[in-house]
């Protein structure tokens, strides 16, 4: 498969203090971690994207070259202040996004696209990672390309779309490996 080249990514990413201090994750040495490892694949999921011209409503994503997001490795206390106060939900989730394209950066003729911001409770991923007998790595992948597409503007208001949102998430997984 040719990939188109020249994409850049212009990536934020921090891991919260508070999770830096989590004892549990002290001395981890997984991948998680590496902003050049999240670079990676967030760089590696929007070529495919563009490659295959699949899963965005708009052509003129498609003649972007940068793409900057913030990414956020958090605790379950900083996300469930995030959820109430951004989306009045109670409680912790695992992963929010907050995309912020707008159709006039999609339209326009700058090269340069703001995707968003990007948040995953470690706490939850390490919890769901147990429950469904995965690593802590591909439960944080799985979060990420959930989130990921939410910054692109998928939704899930219907099984049917969640059902296609999933997919696609395991779709993106598998070409990484």
């Amino acid at each position: 498969m040719h990939l188109k080249k020249n994409i850049e990514i212009d990536l934020v990413f921090k891991c919260s203090q508070s999770v830096k201090e989590l004892q549990d994750f002290k001395n981890n040495n997984t991948l998680i971690f590496d902003s050049s490892f999240w670079e990676e694949v967030f760089r590696s999921w929007i070529k495919l994207i563009i490659n295959e011209r699949s899963s965005i409503k708009s052509n003129s994503f498609f003649n972007k070259k940068i793409f900057s997001l913030s990414f956020n490795i958090i605790d379950n206390n900083e996300i469930t202040i995030l959820n109430k106060k951004w989306l009045n939900k109670s409680g912790a989730t695992d992963v929010i996004s907050f995309p912020i394209i707008l159709e006039d950066d999609l339209s326009d003729d700058l090269l340069f696209i703001e995707l968003g911001d990007l948040f995953i409770s470690l706490e939850r991923a390490s919890e769901q990672a147990i429950q469904y007998s995965n690593s802590l790595d591909r439960e944080m992948l799985w979060l990420a390309s959930h989130g990921f597409l939410h910054l692109l503007g998928w939704e899930h208001n219907n099984d049917n779309e969640l059902k296609s949102m999933l997919n696609f998430q395991e779709y993106l997984l598998s070409k990484l490996i």
